[in-house]
């Protein structure tokens, strides 16, 4: 079985399901998992986890995402997306300066409503299965944060922008609610997804790519390792009586005799995370420090299961 993680770049009509299966026929292994769902005329990275990795899944799911999207004034639509039918159609009046001071009050923190058309649940329903038999239901707003709107060009009724943004943040939603905001309505055109934590766009590899990666021996080429995900952590090195204690999912302590880059008489902040190295230079887990505990604590195992 292979593990790592492939980025994969998720083609308009695939939905993020569709990427999967057919990664587990090119693979020929069935342990695979996305990391964030992509909707289906949306483009761009998409890491698969394979293996062991597929325990990075929610983590990365966790993680920071960027999106290049085409915002279109003026139309307002049912999914809040230039696929769906269109609710309303109005002018647009208003100028560059106006529509640059709205989109940048849209960067922070905020409340956002998720749509109708969305895999979220209520009552155990999917919004968009009641969204297409005509039921709309109350949604609870989401905290969500938008770090940065770059606003790419203004060709207005249409406007491109970069998003960086926090998880769980509709990107049809932010462009309808910019409309709104405006006076004239507004959907999304198009979206691209460029960034989703360390994995990037210029990085990502079609399925067609990874089949003929495939039949040309070289998949490693596009395989990452599953500690490629934590490089801003830093790395622990253990001794072999280290790796006793992690091979069973311990507490360890920060001396010598257990981590072989130990510092000593050095503050740890609390909460800080490690890559966890075994005494032969395999990754096997990741670890916080406890400063209550005074040990390093397992926060996710990639040897031997989760603990």
């Amino acid at each position: 079985m292979t593990d790592g993680i492939i980025n994969v770049y998720k083609e308009r009509g695939f939905t993020s399901h569709d990427v999967v299966a057919k990664l587990r026929g090119i693979l020929r292994q069935k342990k695979i998992g996305h990391t964030g769902t992509l909707d289906p005329e949306a483009e761009g990275v998409l890491p698969v986890c394979l293996g062991s990795a597929t325990k990075v899944c929610e983590l990365l799911t966790d993680k920071e995402k960027t999106y290049r999207a085409v915002l279109l004034l003026g139309v307002t639509t049912d999914t809040q997306d230039a696929t769906g039918t269109v609710l309303k159609e109005q002018p647009v009046t208003c100028e560059e300066p106006a529509v640059r001071a709205c989109i940048a009050s849209f960067i922070g923190e905020q409340d956002q409503v998720p749509p109708m058309y969305s895999a979220l649940k209520v009552n155990g329903k999917k919004l968009y299965e009641l969204a297409r038999q005509g039921i709309e239901v109350e949604r609870k707003a989401r905290r969500i944060t938008i770090r940065q709107i770059r606003i790419c060009a203004i060709d207005l009724p249409r406007i491109t922008m970069e998003v960086t943004c926090s998880k769980g943040t509709y990107i049809r939603t932010l462009c309808h609610d910019i409309g709104a905001a405006l006076g004239c309505g507004g959907c999304m055109e198009s979206l691209l997804r460029t960034q989703v934590g360390p994995f990037r766009l210029e990085e990502s590899v079609r399925l067609s790519e990874i089949e003929q990666l495939r039949d040309a021996g070289r998949l490693s080429e596009v395989i990452r390792p599953v500690d490629s995900v934590f490089q801003s952590y830093e790395a622990l090195h253990l001794t072999q009586a280290g790796d006793r204690l992690v091979q069973n999912g311990n507490p360890i302590e920060a001396i010598p005799e257990l981590v072989a880059d130990a510092a000593e008489e050095v503050t740890i902040p609390d909460g800080m995370r490690y890559r966890i190295y075994s005494s032969e230079g395999v990754f096997w887990a990741v670890y916080e420090w406890r400063q209550a505990k005074g040990r390093y604590w397992p926060v996710k195992m990639f040897l031997g299961g989760e603990r």
